[in-house]
């Protein structure tokens, strides 16, 4: 029998994340890079990677936001996941995470560094439970996530988007 919602939180021991949805972190590798060795727009050594479960459920959604490495999303379980993207250049675009993959869906995305980017359960009433990893590894100094206004500034041409994605 599927698991629920409930039963992932519950089990994954998740908690709330300030994008919303649900998380923890599960691997941190025990290596860092020095801050001597990574481009500038990092201010401090790094681990090598990072990665954390992360479950969104129905009404909720994972507010647009961009951290300056790129994140790799994984599927793993529930109703398939949206991830939209804005790229830097104001370019939008989808990744649809899931299992049917004969529909276009993929088993994993990747939202590349310095993009905006949130995430959506693709149907009203289900769940979504994948993992994102870091690399080099996430640190929040590096994760922005600016008021709806900045955003609607800065690309007013995803005006929909951004209503949809922001608190």
């Amino acid at each position: 029998m599927p698991r629920t919602q409930e039963q992932w939180i519950e089990e994954l021991d998740l908690q709330p994340h300030p994008e919303g949805g649900w998380f923890r972190e599960v691997y941190r590798a025990s290596e860092s890079i020095p801050h001597t060795a990574l481009p500038e727009r990092f201010t401090g050594e790094r681990s090598f990677a990072t990665s954390i479960y992360y479950l969104l459920g129905p009404g909720d959604f994972s507010a647009l936001h961009r951290i300056r490495q790129d994140e790799i999303w994984h599927f793993y379980d529930g109703t398939p996941l949206v991830v939209e993207v804005i790229h830097p250049d104001g370019a939008a675009e989808q990744l649809n995470l899931g299992r049917d993959v004969t529909s276009g869906e993929l088993p994993m995305g990747v939202v590349p560094a310095g993009s905006w980017f949130g995430a959506r359960v693709a149907t009203d009433d289900g769940y979504s439970l994948v993992g994102c990893t870091v690399a080099p590894g996430f640190d929040f100094e590096d994760f922005e996530m600016p008021p709806r206004d900045e955003l609607l500034k800065q690309f007013p041409q995803h005006h929909e988007l951004i209503e949809r994605l922001t608190r």
